[in-house]
């Protein structure tokens, strides 16, 4: 078992919001990979007393705790307790029906001696490669669909789009978002290695165009989760003036990658 596993702000005088965890149980025959975005608000108020690193930190928390512990849960069940677990913690203090309540994008992955389970929720990335070197993406791809005009303000995004039908969802604080999350089970044997990432990673292949989804596994697999944030730092760098590129209000976002091979 090999893992890697980089989390960097994208400004250094601002809390990364991602969360990132690797847990392999004692009984040596399993383990999980966990990614957390956690969403940045707008302008104007969230309805609750917490930041977005306080609400990434516990439910990142409690996926790892159940994801290893739950061996009997889905995953989606898995998610929908820990959101549930974290919303108890603060439902006394805050307005958790605020649309701009602390919130995150979901990439999961847990394996046994078996199978490897997936979940995705919004815009965080999986990527699953198989004995013969083919890496297949695992999206959730309902905030890619959506019209360009739609996305025309944060603000829309907030109250009419996130966690709605026809938008895109992400964990907040109702459970039942945990059904929207792209899910799937595969045999271990055709997974040799995963990469979970936020999107502040993926720039490299969806917002930079620097390669696909399987040159970016190279990068992460052959030069380390390390080098694939220096690359999108750079592009970032050399893109700061101009914004040739795209589909990035910040010029730094923060960047998570985590790799295991199986």
């Amino acid at each position: 078992m090999r893992t890697d596993l980089v989390s960097e702000p994208g400004d250094a005088a601002r809390p990364n919001e991602d969360f990132a965890g690797v847990a392999l149980p004692a009984c040596g025959q399993g383990g999980c990979v966990i990614v957390l975005d956690g969403v940045t608000p707008p302008g104007g108020g969230t309805g609750c007393l917490h930041s977005v690193p306080w609400f990434t930190a516990r439910l990142g928390g409690a996926l790892t705790e159940l994801t290893v512990s739950g061996r009997d849960l889905t995953l989606p069940e898995i998610l929908a307790e820990a959101i549930r677990r974290t919303a108890g913690v603060h439902a006394g203090t805050c307005d958790l029906s605020h649309p701009r309540t602390p919130q995150a994008t979901v990439a999961l992955a847990r394996w046994s001696a078996a199978t490897v389970e997936y979940l995705v929720l919004s815009d965080s990335a999986l990527l699953l490669r198989g004995p013969d070197g083919t890496v297949t993406p695992v999206l959730d791809d309902r905030l890619a669909r959506l019209p360009r005009a739609a996305l025309a303000t944060e603000a829309l995004v907030d109250t009419r789009l996130r966690n709605r039908e026809g938008g895109f969802f992400t964990a907040a604080a109702d459970p039942a978002v945990a059904a929207r999350a792209v899910t799937g089970v595969l045999p271990r044997r055709e997974v040799r290695a995963l990469a979970a990432l936020t999107d502040g990673a993926t720039r490299w292949a969806e917002t930079f165009r620097e390669g696909d989804w399987a040159a970016l596994f190279d990068v992460v697999a052959k030069e380390g989760a390390r080098s694939l944030v220096d690359r999108v730092r750079a592009l970032e760098d050399a893109d700061r003036v101009e914004r040739a590129f795209l589909g990035r209000g910040k010029t730094h976002d923060d960047a998570t990658v985590v790799y295991a091979e199986l």
